[in-house]
């Protein structure tokens, strides 16, 4: 990657080095007759010399196949020399574009299909016109490229909950890459993670046991305390009779309450414990 941004950088140096070599004895005399023929009918080139750019674009001026400053036109109005000039308009606007799902083999062999979306825009019209033939698709080529090299050094939990960090990678090592082409990427963004339907169905089962198994859990957890109750009620009415009586009265409420046709009475404690010590 390091030698990537080298040689980005020193492909800069050689375009402002070309640039100051400047034009040559044949090129400065073609450039003066078509200034001279552009002055001399000037209400009619006028038409064809001033040039207009918008606020979000700039203009990278060609001054017989050379670049003509280090600095490209814009915004508003510019100046060419017709015949032997011409110019590129290059949009400074943040563009977004998809990444295709990608069939990537994760660390842990596991096939997942990925897709995403890149934001970019361009930071030096010059080098985004000079440097590359295609800014636009080759961008777009190298992020899946890049993509599927990122993923591939990660296992599947990785992929599944680190995504945030991986797309940060991402655009960390496209930002490098683009750096030589005038492009500068905002932002990466890892938009959906498919896995086989085999897989699907072998972590849904697994899910499954899992919430049946903390359901049992929980059910046995309750179960255990209802019996600790039982527990520690049977030891109070043991201890004191009463409190079987006061049950017994509260019983005799609820079912009066449900407004049953039948109501049994059973006996009273007290007459009952005689009957059972005879």
């Amino acid at each position: 990657m390091e030698g990537q941004i080298e040689r980005g950088n020193a492909s800069k140096q050689d375009l402002i080095s070309e640039n100051k070599r400047g034009l040559g004895a044949c090129e400065w005399i073609l450039v003066a007759l078509s200034t001279f023929f552009t002055l001399l009918i000037f209400p009619f080139t006028i038409f064809f010399s001033l040039k207009i750019v918008k606020e979000y674009e700039r203009a990278v001026i060609f001054r017989l196949g050379r670049i003509t400053a280090r600095k490209p036109k814009g915004p508003g109005i510019f100046f060419v020399i017709p015949c032997t000039d011409s110019f590129v308009k290059v949009d400074m606007r943040t563009v977004s574009f998809d990444i295709p799902p990608q069939e990537i083999l994760t660390k842990d062999s596991v096939t997942v299909s990925v897709d995403g979306v890149v934001y970019f825009r361009v930071s030096d019209p010059i080098a985004s016109v000079a440097n590359v033939s295609n800014a636009d698709y080759a961008t777009r080529l190298l992020a899946q490229t890049t993509l599927r090299n990122v993923l591939g050094t990660k296992n599947l939990a990785e992929v599944l909950s680190d995504r945030e960090s991986i797309s940060h990678s991402m655009q960390i090592t496209l930002d490098e890459a683009t750096d030589s082409w005038g492009i500068k990427v905002e932002r990466v963004e890892i938009k959906d993670v498919k896995l086989p339907q085999q897989l699907q169905r072998a972590m849904a089962a697994e899910a499954e046991a899992a919430r049946e198994a903390r359901a049992k859990v929980i059910a046995a957890e309750g179960e255990m305390n209802a019996s600790r109750a039982l527990k520690e009620a049977s030891l109070v009415i043991a201890e004191s009779p009463s409190a079987l009586q006061l049950r017994y009265l509260q019983t005799l409420s609820t079912i009066a309450a449900e407004k049953n046709s039948t109501i049994v009475f059973p006996l009273p404690i007290d007459i009952l414990g005689q009957f059972i010590k005879k």
